[in-house]
């Protein structure tokens, strides 16, 4: 299976599990919690990793789970839905969001 046939759940689950890999100090620190206040610490530490960076949580998830390319392209498509959804102008989309296309 590749990343773009997982679910959005299945995604999110795979970038948690890289993002972990990479964080051996927070595996360590949380190791004695429960399963459910373990994936909590993961979650929240992921996104504030995505605020780190500037990006959504959403966003990290597809950094985690896709190329570069694959990441770019997603990134903008899954954009220009949020704003047709809202009803905004892409370029002021863009502008209020901090993308540069």
């Amino acid at each position: 299976m590749t990343t773009t046939d997982m679910t959005q759940e299945a995604r999110h689950q795979t970038a948690l599990d890289k993002y972990l890999e990479e964080l051996p100090q927070l595996k360590e620190e949380i190791k004695d919690l429960s399963a459910d206040e373990q994936r909590d610490q993961i979650q929240w530490a992921f996104e504030d990793e995505a605020e780190s960076q500037g990006l959504q949580p959403w966003e990290l998830t597809l950094k985690y789970t896709s190329t570069p390319e694959e990441f770019e392209a997603a990134r903008l498509v899954l954009h220009k839905e949020a704003a047709d959804v809202l009803g905004v102008e892409w370029d002021e989309y863009c502008e209020m969001n901090n993308l540069v296309v």
